[in-house]
């Protein structure tokens, strides 16, 4: 049987719906090649198939785009060739079985988007294509039983899908609650995520211009009682001590495991906070400066940096509390010494000549010095992300020409200025600032605000923080600046309140669906009182609740099976609808006794209860045209008793 021209376009709205979730996914120009495939596909075939030339033609065409951008076998190269498949389908499909394979074929689109995906829009995206794709198969089932397609309602097959969702329900929280937690998801990180731009284990100037224009979530925090001012916001990542003239490299020894303890002197903990940190394709843990314990699962280096164990594939939640370093009269040791003051001796000799000037001019007033070099930098210089590019000596023309850099620069030069003074100092990268969402109560730390800043030994205070850069713009350090709020439009701020309800709600998935791991499945195991429970434990209870569910959605499924006839389907209809004065047909009742209880109890539905229940009898026993029959069930429909 062919597809008709009133379901046709039923079926390709539901592949679209499919295709859409994935389409975002995909790199553009790989998306629009599939897309404009798709159209064309669909018109140039709408009644008769494409010649198989043409269909080749075009698969040699959405491959190639596929590969062009996509090099070589991978996650969403397999998507993208999904996507592909998907767009030419549509030229092979003339019949209801055609129509049936196309909108089964197509709900695996919106499934894989979660191979690169996994925030709500994509659920939502593909919640509404699975539930176009279940009422479409059941229009394709009406049209192979000849329901005419203009009696054709969606209300019927709507409430059928609800009830098949709401008897899948069971199955899917058990799976949810009881399926054992891996420590990292079976299709591991979301390719995007390897991909971006990010804190590193090296930094050389100029490379984090891209990263600083990123206003995607690196993580998300919430402090239970007083939060830090803004300056005190800094959430230290890897701390760099070598430098070669160009590259900034961190200290080549493995983080230790402190069992817990920390390694930084601290004051008395004033900061507790729970830190949500997104998915990353690296071992650096960025958290408020200084922890007081280190959490589990997590090594610490000696200067303060936080390392785990494995990188962060997936969104972790972290309870921490911090406090600020406590003063440290502890002398340097001569090695560290040693190494925080190397410099490489044949680049920048004016910065290095500078530092040695203004040591002759402080003596042995470190902080004079320090203070000097921030008031320069003050005086003189300007906060640009569009920088030249660097030369061999590219601090000397930064101080002495150029004076315009971002933190990368002024964190560099900051310091090579305090080593050629003789001042211990280093580089640490992290996060400074962040934006505080007024409608769900948290910090968002976001990849713009990626930074650099530096440490110097003071003696009788320690490893000291020193931010050059807030010395030139301390507003876009501490994420202050008004047109830097997420939501707003230059001026405009009319979407900043839409935007924080909507990553409140982003906050809220992250926290319930992709935050629910491991750790926080035992927690859900401990209120009710189990401390424990192994691995086989788990299985066994997960494998009883699916046995349940599966038993229920078989015996719901026996109670409602549907009716295969329409015209049955729809008498049956009538009589439900009789059941609401008592009057249901029971099924041993012939249809005459049936219409006689009705005579009796309604006398008003007697005579066009009398037509029907003729005219239904005589269609059910003799065989009578198409039309008639349709015609039937369209007035059972409509009659309320």
């Amino acid at each position: 049987m062919n597809l008709d021209e009133k379901t046709r376009p039923y079926v390709m709205l539901a592949l679209g719906l499919c295709m859409l979730p994935l389409l975002l996914q995909l790199e553009i120009p790989v998306a629009l090649t599939v897309t404009g495939t798709a159209l064309l596909t669909t018109i140039a075939s709408w009644r008769n198939p494409l010649p198989g030339v043409l269909k080749i033609l075009l698969l040699v065409i959405v491959v190639t785009a596929v590969f062009m951008v996509y090099r070589g076998f991978g996650r969403d190269t397999g998507c993208a060739l999904l996507a592909a498949m998907l767009a030419i389908k549509p030229s092979e499909t003339q019949t209801v079985r055609d129509g049936r394979s196309l909108v089964g074929f197509g709900t695996f689109a919106p499934f894989s988007t979660y191979l690169l995906n996994q925030s709500p829009t994509a659920l939502i995206l593909g919640a509404i294509a699975v539930v176009v794709a279940i009422l479409v198969l059941m229009r394709l089932a009406d049209l192979e039983n000849q329901v005419d397609s203009a009696d054709w309602s969606p209300r019927e097959p709507l409430r059928a899908t609800g009830k098949l969702l709401l008897t899948g329900l069971p199955l899917a929280m058990a799976a949810f609650w009881l399926f054992p937690r891996l420590p990292t998801p079976l299709w591991g990180l979301p390719e995007k995520s390897v991909s971006k731009v990010g804190l590193g284990d090296t930094m050389k100037p100029g490379e984090w211009s891209e990263l600083l224009l990123d206003d995607t979530p690196a993580m998300r925090v919430r402090f239970q009682g007083t939060p830090p001012s803004s300056q005190d916001l800094y959430w230290r990542g890897t701390v760099f001590w070598d430098f070669d003239g160009v590259e900034w490299k961190p200290d080549s020894a493995a983080a230790i495991d402190t069992g817990g303890r920390s390694l930084i002197k601290t004051t008395a903990s004033r900061w507790h906070y729970t830190a949500d940190v997104e998915p990353t394709d690296r071992k650096i843990l960025p958290l408020l400066e200084y922890s007081t314990a280190v959490p589990e699962g997590v090594r610490m280096n000696v200067d303060g940096a936080l390392r785990t164990e494995t990188n962060m594939s997936n969104l972790t939640r972290w309870q921490v509390e911090a406090a600020p370093a406590a003063l440290d009269p502890t002398p340097l040791s001569r090695v560290i010494r040693q190494r925080a003051l190397r410099l490489p001796n044949d680049l920048n000799g004016r910065t290095r000549a500078l530092g040695r000037q203004w040591r002759s001019e402080f003596g042995s007033n470190d902080e004079g010095i320090v203070q000097r070099a921030l008031d320069t930098f003050h005086r003189d210089f300007t906060y640009s992300l569009t920088v030249p590019q660097p030369g061999l000596h590219w601090i000397d023309d930064f101080m002495f020409q150029n004076k315009v850099g971002f933190c990368e620069h002024y964190s560099t030069a900051f310091v090579v200025l305090m080593r050629a003074a003789g001042i211990p100092a280093r580089v640490v990268t992290g996060y400074a600032g962040g934006f505080y969402n007024k409608t769900g109560d948290y910090w968002l730390i976001r990849n713009s605000d990626a930074h650099a800043w530096s440490e110097v030994w003071l003696n009788g205070r320690g490893w000291t923080r020193v931010d050059p850069t807030a010395a030139v713009a301390a507003a876009n350090i501490y994420d202050t600046l008004e047109e830097r709020a997420p939501g707003r439009i230059g001026q405009f701020d009319g979407f900043q309140r839409l935007w924080e309800v909507s990553d409140s709600l982003r906050r809220g998935w992250n926290d319930f669906i992709l935050g629910f791991d491991a750790k926080r499945q035992a927690g859900m195991f401990k209120r009710f009182g189990i401390n424990k429970m192994d691995s086989s434990t788990l299985i066994a209870l997960f494998v009883i609740a699916v046995v349940i569910a599966m038993a229920w959605m078989v015996l719901l499924l026996r109670r409602g099976e549907r009716v295969a006839d329409p015209l049955l389907r729809a008498w049956h209809g009538l009589s439900k609808r009789y059941a609401k004065h008592g009057l249901a047909r029971e099924a041993y009742e012939p249809v005459h006794a049936w219409l006689d209880r009705i005579t009796r109890a309604r006398p008003e539905n007697a005579a066009a209860m009398q037509a029907l229940a003729e005219r239904f009898s005589a269609m059910r026993y003799a065989a009578v045209s198409r039309e008639k029959t349709a015609q039937l069930i369209r007035d059972i429909k409509r009659f309320r008793p």
